[in-house]
């Protein structure tokens, strides 16, 4: 009987780690910001994650565990990759003048943008907490950091992009939506 509960424990586990496909290649294109690699993270990370089911200690952790393993995974991709420059000494700014009447789309595109000029460190604190939910202390277990600093690189990156955004924000008229009578 034991051994009937553990595969059916393992059978839902193994459903769960597939089901948040999604939520990690988000983050990982917010890593990355190309699609080839995000996937190429998310399935490296499926893949130890399901090697690995046995390792999970708590169950209710699972998706801290989860963006632990796609941590590491982004860590080894840039430690493959190298780049040639070093992005913390890419100053942030914003380039030109946005055309006016944008879409939702290109403002979402100019934020993904503001976020992939973002150190590394900021940029996974910040799509960790902003777009995953993720509280400080589940993002300092999962980058193995001290809390302190995620709290702030997150200062640092949302000043950054705030710095970015207001410059964007004002060139764009401000859309103000029209009441009409309805009978």
């Amino acid at each position: 009987m034991e051994i009937i509960d553990r595969l059916l424990n393992a059978r839902c586990l193994r459903k769960k780690i597939s089901d948040n496909r999604d939520r990690l290649y988000g983050v990982a294109l917010s890593w990355s910001g190309e699609p080839a690699v995000a996937d190429d993270l998310v399935q490296e990370t499926l893949m130890i994650a399901l090697q690995r089911i046995h390792q999970l200690r708590e169950e209710e952790r699972l998706n801290a565990w989860m963006y632990t393993i796609l941590s590491n995974c982004w860590k080894q991709y840039l430690r493959r990759v190298r780049p040639t420059v070093d992005i913390d000494d890419v100053e942030i700014c914003c380039d030109g003048d946005a055309e006016a009447g944008c879409s939702e789309q290109e403002v979402v595109d100019h934020v993904r943008h503001a976020i992939l000029r973002l150190p590394a460190g900021q940029r996974q604190t910040v799509t960790l907490v902003d777009l995953a939910g993720f509280s400080y202390a589940e993002v300092a277990d999962i980058l193995d950091i001290p809390i302190g600093t995620v709290m702030s690189r997150l200062y640092t990156s949302r000043q950054s992009l705030q710095k970015v955004l207001a410059n964007f924000r004002t060139t764009q008229p401000v859309s103000r939506g029209h009441l009409r009578r309805v009978k």
